[in-house]
């Protein structure tokens, strides 16, 4: 039985699916399991992330759990107490999702949040391996609203280039390193193929769509105010303005080969991802 927390979540959601179209036995975690809908013969658990007496009876009778633990400001010790109720129950394995520079002074406050969780890990005794995915290719589909109203696509990263990750590659590398104890003390940095600016995303998006696609630039000092009006909270502006400073200028500029490594196959680039998720573009 692997447990997956965070399992409604963009990687949690893939990574159950896929376990159990392999046949494996999957218990999965939801703050609100009425409204979850998960692949018939998955377990369904309630977890909350401000109530840490819902990890233990979680962690119960489980062989391996991903931990999702998604920390922010002021969750950055809930990676670590899932850790801690992995050890008490007996699990043998661990696999932690963190984020691309995790540690990376230069990524700003984003780059801390997972630290925590990364030495809770190591130092847990446990098998573990830790996944640090850069950007999901879907977070493109923020473009969906702005493309149904006839508007140009916002780009808050400038010129900067980054191989963007296709979701699925993220949840099949993390079913091998949980099925196996082979990826023991690795920490996978996991990139797509190929750098593009967002323009040139927009553009592979463009031609799965046969559509042009316009783009509007939205200048660094005024990236904050952008999203403050199409309502995201302060603490998530800060972060992701940090964020996008780092692309922006050229600190993401990183292509791997764990991703093939792990699979034994190159990973998809943002074209396949966007030519997979087509319907989600042109659906109204």
């Amino acid at each position: 039985m692997i447990l997956i927390t965070g399992a409604t979540g963009t990687i949690g959601n893939a990574l159950v699916s896929h376990l159990v179209a392999e046949g494996v036995a999957v218990r999965a975690t939801t703050r609100d399991p009425a409204n979850a809908t998960f692949p018939a013969g998955v377990e369904v658990v309630r977890v909350d992330y401000r109530d840490p007496a819902t990890f233990a009876p979680a962690m119960a009778g489980i062989e391996a759990a991903f931990l999702n633990g998604l920390p922010g400001p002021d969750d950055t010790d809930v990676d670590a107490a899932l850790v801690e109720a992995a050890r008490v129950a007996g699990v043998r394995r661990v696999v932690k999702l963190s984020i691309i520079a995790a540690g990376d002074p230069r990524l700003g406050v984003p780059g801390r949040w997972h630290v925590p969780g990364e030495d809770a890990v190591r130092s847990s005794g446990l098998e573990w391996t830790i996944l640090r995915p850069n950007t999901f290719a879907s977070n493109t589909l923020s473009w969906i609203e702005p493309l149904r109203a006839g508007l140009p696509v916002p780009n808050l990263t400038g010129d900067g280039r980054q191989a963007v990750v296709d979701p699925r590659d993220v949840a099949e590398v993390a079913a091998a390193a949980l099925r196996t104890g082979d990826h023991h003390g690795r920490t996978y940095t996991l990139t797509g193929p190929t750098l593009q600016t967002a323009r040139e995303q927009a553009a592979a998006l463009a031609e799965v769509l046969g559509r042009p696609i316009a783009v509007t630039d939205i200048a660094e000092d005024d990236a904050p105010e952008f999203m403050r009006s199409a309502g995201l909270s302060p603490a998530f502006v800060e972060a992701a303005s940090q964020g996008q400073s780092f692309i922006r200028h050229g600190h993401n500029e990183l292509v791997t080969d764990d991703i093939a490594a792990v699979l034994g196959r190159p990973p998809r680039d943002y074209a396949e991802w966007a030519a997979d998720h087509r319907t989600a573009f042109t659906e109204h």
